[in-house]
């Protein structure tokens, strides 16, 4: 196949040429019935191409033309035997990953620190979680990725799981010996399904980790949109054959996703595609190169010390992104929402995530060399005015326990509930979710036992500034908890 094909877009390119009279949705038409302030902003040639389901197009649910010769391209670009173009987000690809391996009463084995869309697609199927243990990072602050023995222990203890689930890399860039994950798993007949939301570059560049296909793992929902160029929005689900039947997986995928599919998200995924097969290891070598001498520079500024490959000592922590810049601030004394803040306001630059602890800078080969000094100069102004300052608090990095699951988490998040204030909820039954989003990982989730280092977390978190969410109560005072528990 010729990865240097567009498909689907020269499809839409063709569309758009011949301006068709459009009888169909969406309303606007070509941008004429929009507000003219958006449509100027945009630009007609980008509404020309926000098209439905017509016959000439080809449809995501059934996609016998372009769509599907665009898929099976990203197929062969992925290392996969299928993949499925996603218009709603990594989570829909990953909440079809679950649904289509488990169902009611069905154990899945989940590290406890993924994302809510893990934990949505188990509650929907009305699985068992059990709940596997991440390396914790305790000078960080933060989670990384599971160990080869917690794994084999854990298919050990259950040999009645039916699926695992990995997250590769995490969100700051951490990727366990995945290789050797799946090949364990595989030896115990149980299928390994990957949230790759930061990892659609892996693949394409021998200096990071392998990718979910290379390592040989059965499925892997994986984001475009962040580090691959695509629209935000716009994701993939890949298929190895083998353990999981791909026309069962299309089938949940197309019970997931709206039947108002985005074109020009489809189109961002083909020609994102394009560009990574094409000139991936020459455009992920630049972003890699800059956030090696981001990270060299800001290692020198004291009071600032950034995640590197000195944390590469396990099975769990087996390799890094070098692109994921996650920066420790607490020396100085501020939290990482502080310094987000700070961000924001003084130098008008934004991060990708902030913590109690750091903030998260992600690098990609969209960015240029006056960026990367913009932010070194930043951090070093900052660094210098909270490092000597008198009265500076010395942070202790403090992280939550792993809950205990008392019920399932769709039983508690159907059960009777009350509503108790969040200080008098130790040892009640959660009802509901509280994370800090991003990076979406809950605190607490339905079904779990709630402890006063849980509740100490998530006020440590609210008094910093943080989004914490999840709970009906948005200012977290009030949380959903399970009635008449004995």
């Amino acid at each position: 196949m010729n990865q240097n094909e567009t498909p689907l877009f020269d499809t839409l390119l063709h569309h758009a040429t011949r301006k068709p009279i459009q009888f169909h949705i969406p309303g606007h038409k070509h941008g004429r019935g929009m507000d003219s302030r958006f449509r100027a902003f945009v630009g007609d040639q980008a509404l020309s191409l926000d098209l439905i389901n017509i016959a000439p197009l080809d449809d995501l649910h059934h996609p016998t033309g372009a769509i599907k010769r665009a898929q099976e391209l990203a197929a062969q670009a992925f290392g996969a035997d299928y993949t499925y173009f996603s218009v709603q987000g990594t989570s829909t690809a990953i909440m079809a990953m679950v649904l289509s391996t488990v169902g009611p009463g069905d154990k899945i084995l989940v590290p406890r620190n993924v994302h809510k869309s893990v934990l949505t697609a188990i509650i929907l199927a009305d699985a068992k979680p059990v709940f596997l243990l991440p390396e914790v990072d305790e000078r960080f602050g933060i989670s990384h990725g599971l160990s080869v023995e917690v794994v084999n222990d854990a298919l050990v203890e259950h040999p009645d799981a039916r699926a695992l689930v990995v997250i590769n890399p995490t969100y700051f860039g951490i990727s366990a010996n995945l290789e050797r994950i799946v090949e364990v798993a595989h030896s115990y007949g149980v299928p390994v399904l990957v949230d790759e939301a930061h990892g659609v570059h892996t693949g394409f560049h021998s200096a990071l980790p392998l990718s979910a296909m290379q390592a040989g793992a059965d499925m892997a929902a994986t984001s475009v949109h962040k580090l691959g160029g695509s629209m935000t929005g716009s994701s993939v689900l890949n298929i190895r054959e083998g353990m999981i039947d791909p026309r069962h997986v299309q089938v949940v995928m197309s019970m997931l996703t709206t039947t108002s599919t985005s074109y020009l998200l489809l189109a961002s995924l083909d020609v994102a595609r394009k560009e990574l097969a094409a000139h991936g290891n020459e455009r992920i070598s630049r972003a890699i190169d800059l956030a090696l001498q981001a990270r060299n520079r800001l290692n020198e500024v004291p009071g600032l010390v950034c995640l590197d490959e000195s944390c590469l000592n396990s099975s769990a922590t087996f390799a890094l992104d070098p692109t994921k810049l996650t920066i420790s601030v607490k020396d100085l004394g501020v939290t990482g929402y502080d310094v987000e803040r700070m961000l924001r306001e003084n130098y008008n630059i934004e991060v990708e995530l902030s913590d109690l602890y750091n903030v998260l800078c992600i690098i990609s080969w969209g960015d240029e060399q006056a960026d990367i000094d913009a932010l070194v100069h930043a951090l070093t102004e900052i660094a210098h005015a909270y490092q000597d300052r008198q009265g500076k608090r010395d942070v202790v990095v403090q992280l939550p326990s792993m809950p205990e699951l008392r019920m399932s988490p769709r039983s508690a998040f159907y059960a009777k509930t009350e509503i108790v204030p969040l200080q008098a909820s130790v040892g009640r039954t959660m009802a509901e979710m509280v994370m800090v989003y991003p990076p979406g990982i809950p605190i607490l989730l339905p079904g779990e036992v709630i402890t006063q280092d849980n509740i100490d977390y998530i006020e440590a978190n609210l008094r910093a500034g943080l989004p914490v969410q999840g709970p009906d109560d948005p200012e977290i005072r009030l949380i959903k908890v399970v009635c008449n528990e004995s």
